[in-house]
């Protein structure tokens, strides 16, 4: 179907490149189906082209920025980030031009370029991924220097009072943009994260793992310093050494900045004979390791930020029947409802005594995974959350007539993401420091995204 006038959105992505985030890729993928036309603006992981074509959506690469530490280094990727998206944007602008820019947190800095659009006309979409104050907070062990913290809340609420429309990833998220952005309501759509069902299905177990004749205890998500894997290390080293388990094997799924350190804590706490770090690895082979565990653990602490986020890592514990492990925190609870077993927050002996007491009950542990599926399949696949959006866009651009195409999904690859944006790195352990990140693979280019383009030679552009 030929792009209308009025159906046009551009997403701004600074956190992950495109496809690697996973649910601007479902968003994406979910309004070009409807029938819309979707451009990103995005940095380029090493290989990536500058510019392509990936079912339907039009991306737009710039080079990433240099790894940043401390607030300075943070000051310096906002920046460049934020002028390289608008440079951009102004390329968009004039090779098939835009409707709605629809900005994906963190950075909270995008609202300047919205800002500046909403002058002419264009309309602004904020989507939540996450609560930069908090997080900022979380990745400072609670402390932080306030003027950056108020300085993020402010960002925030200028992005909240910009706003045509916020979309929320739970109603804890809401209910932040309600009393500290000042959003209206009505104004607001709930759109939770979420696999497809196809998708949520069991695979050969990891024969690896399978061989060990233990118990598998398994983790996939992020490694940042706010994820909770030390805590979850140190309530491995309770069952060993208090409870007298050593018929277990853990293994952990994943990277993030945290990821060289937390190797270095599993070495000091002697857990090498007892825990594999996978580090990055495939869909197919995240899917293997976490269908040959027994258990599957959230060990997210209780804090600001996690009390308020929805970890995906649960949805996917649950969608492959799985049962879990987790701290006591509302949107855990919300999450998993009764398919988890919850424990007090960030106390690691009674987490390792909760992982005992499902290590010796497997009859517990299969009806946990099969009420998780259930809730799944009724109420937390993706297929749940694309009408929101969708009904989100209809009050804000009328609706195509037609649909585009049937969009097939990427492979899963959001394990890993560059370092989360807080402006600062944190102070404990002193010397933890964030890894840079992997390098990731994408299929070859597709055909160019601006076919009126004169002056810009089909809109290629270069950056360093």
């Amino acid at each position: 179907m030929k792009a209308s006038s009025n159906n046009r959105i551009l997403m701004l992505l600074e956190n992950q490149a495109y496809p690697q985030d996973v649910r601007v890729r479902r968003e994406a993928n979910a309004l070009t189906a409807a029938g819309y036309t979707v451009s990103v603006i995005c940095p380029a992981k090493p290989g990536q082209p500058s510019r392509e074509v990936i079912k339907g959506v039009r991306i737009y690469r710039y080079p990433e920025p240099s790894g940043s530490n401390g607030f300075l280094g943070y000051v310096w990727e906002y920046t460049y980030s934020t002028s390289a998206s608008f440079a951009i944007s102004m390329i968009v602008l004039f090779c098939g031009g835009f409707d709605v820019i629809h900005a994906h947190n963190p950075p909270d800095t995008f609202v300047f370029i919205a800002a500046f659009y909403k002058i002419f006309g264009k309309r602004f979409v904020f989507d939540h991924h996450d609560l930069s104050p908090e997080m900022y907070e979380a990745r400072m062990l609670g402390g932080g220097n306030r003027v950056v913290y108020h300085a993020l809340v402010l960002l925030e609420k200028l992005t909240c009072f910009f706003a045509n429309h916020v979309i929320a990833t739970n109603e804890s998220y809401k209910k932040i943009e309600i009393e500290r952005g000042g959003v209206p309501e009505e104004r607001i759509t709930v759109v939770r994260n979420g696999i497809e069902l196809d998708r949520a299905r069991n695979t050969e177990p990891e024969r690896a793992l399978v061989g060990k004749g233990k118990i598998i205890i398994g983790y996939v998500g992020v490694m940042g310093f706010q994820d909770g894997v030390d805590y979850l290390l140190r309530a491995l080293h309770h069952l060993i050494h208090d409870l007298r388990r050593t018929d277990f094997y853990c293994v952990l799924v994943g990277t993030g900045d945290a990821w060289p350190k937390l190797r270095d804590l599993a070495q000091q706490l002697g857990l090498d004979p007892y825990v594999w770090f996978t580090g990055f690895v495939p869909s197919e082979k995240m899917r293997s390791c976490m269908c040959a565990a027994d258990i599957c653990v959230a060990p997210e602490p209780s804090n600001p930020f996690t009390d308020r986020s929805t970890m995906v890592k649960i949805i996917h514990y649950m969608s492959i029947s799985k049962p879990i492990v987790a701290f006591d925190l509302p949107e855990h609870r919300f999450t998993a409802a009764d398919a988890a077993i919850y424990v007090k927050p960030n106390e690691e002996l009674s987490f390792a005594k909760a992982i005992a007491e499902l290590m010796d009950d497997p009859r517990r542990r299969e009806a946990l995974g099969a009420l998780g599926r259930r809730r799944f399949e009724a109420e937390l696949a993706w297929e749940y959350s694309v009408p929101k959006l969708l009904e989100a866009y209809q009050g804000i651009l009328p609706r195509p007539k037609k649909t585009v195409r049937n969009v097939t999904e990427e492979p899963e690859i959001e394990l890993t993401p560059r370092p989360n944006p807080t402006l600062s790195t944190p102070r404990k352990p002193q010397d933890w420091n964030p890894a840079g990140p992997r390098k990731l693979s994408l299929r070859s280019s597709s055909p160019a995204c601006c076919p009126k383009a004169s002056r810009y030679s089909e809109c290629k552009f270069r950056g360093k």
